[in-house]
């Protein structure tokens, strides 16, 4: 047998079955939390040598002006939805929205919800960045982010989910707690950095509305079936060990007006089952250090 690439050693190897188990808060068995993708997307950005921004040929104004009706449109009736059913909002942030459009931070924040770092816009790639130019948007997102809100942030999304092999130790350094670019596992667990404490935070692609609607070509009724499928298996499983739900969102696709309906009663469903801990990502990664930091048998 040929011997394979050596693992790249990111975290270690913790069957799902026979983990110390997880308790969260008041007994409840699944920890729900929902991600919107607050962002902005340049028309005719910078090229990046590795990767395009758009499909097209730059600018873009299909590709700009759909993802747009989020800002003007889709935030606000998703927001409403959301609130009505008492879910708070964890928020993946392009920084550069605090200075493009401050109402729609201001509203967020206003509303109690949490904001990780999703890059300074998404269409801007880490791809070929040296250590210097990476340091610079940690710096810029952590600045931008305390000046806008008043949050010290604690979560990471790289941009458009892009990477360099230094940015989960690089976070780590800067003092966030926790990274939604490992899609791994469906409980939190230890990622192994150079120095500080980071937590992978179930994050999702298989339930994120972008591959619901744009790769898997769901309707916006076999998109709500799946999270309540989604949701009700994760709820049975953490009678034994607690486990994260994460329900990531980009407005200008669940805000349309034919997708909405059936969005809200998921979010119904969920807040009137009972089993769920519904919360942010911040506060999940909290309880995590705080009551399960070193039993999990998954560290280093």
């Amino acid at each position: 047998m040929k011997e394979g690439q050596a693992d790249p050693g990111l975290y270690a190897y913790s069957p799902y079955r026979n983990r110390p188990k997880i308790e969260w808060p008041d007994g409840k068995t699944v920890a729900v939390w929902v991600s919107p993708n607050l962002e902005f997307y340049e028309i005719d950005p910078p090229a990046n040598p590795i990767r395009k921004s758009w499909k097209t040929p730059h600018p873009d104004v299909v590709g700009y002006s759909h993802r747009d009706y989020a800002n003007r449109v889709g935030h606000w009736r998703m927001a409403e939805v959301m609130e009505r059913h008492g879910f708070k909002g964890s928020v993946s942030l392009s920084v550069a929205l605090c200075q493009h459009i401050p109402e729609i931070v201001e509203h967020a924040n206003a509303l109690g919800w949490e904001f990780f770092s999703h890059g300074i816009y998404n269409t801007r790639y880490s791809y070929g960045m040296d250590e210097a130019q990476e340091r610079a948007i940690i710096e810029d997102s952590i600045r931008t982010v305390k000046e806008a809100t008043g949050q010290d942030i604690k979560g990471w999304l790289a941009p458009a989910l892009t990477h360099t092999p230094r940015t989960l130790d690089l976070i780590a350094e800067y003092g966030l707690t926790y990274t939604c670019d490992l899609y791994h596992d469906d409980q939190p667990m230890p990622v192994s950095v150079k120095s500080g404490k980071l937590l992978s935070m179930p994050y999702s692609l298989e339930v994120n509305d972008h591959y619901g609607f744009f790769i898997y070509n769901m309707s916006p009724r076999e998109y709500a079936d799946t999270l309540i499928r989604q949701y009700d298996r994760l709820a049975r499983e953490g009678e034994n060990s607690g486990t994260v739900m994460c329900i990531p969102l980009h407005s200008y696709l669940i805000g349309q007006p034919h997708r909405i309906g059936p969005f809200e009663d998921v979010l119904r469903y969920i807040a009137e089952d009972g089993r769920a801990w519904i919360t942010r990502s911040g506060d999940i990664a909290d309880h995590y250090l705080a009551n399960q930091s070193g039993k999990t048998g998954d560290e280093k």
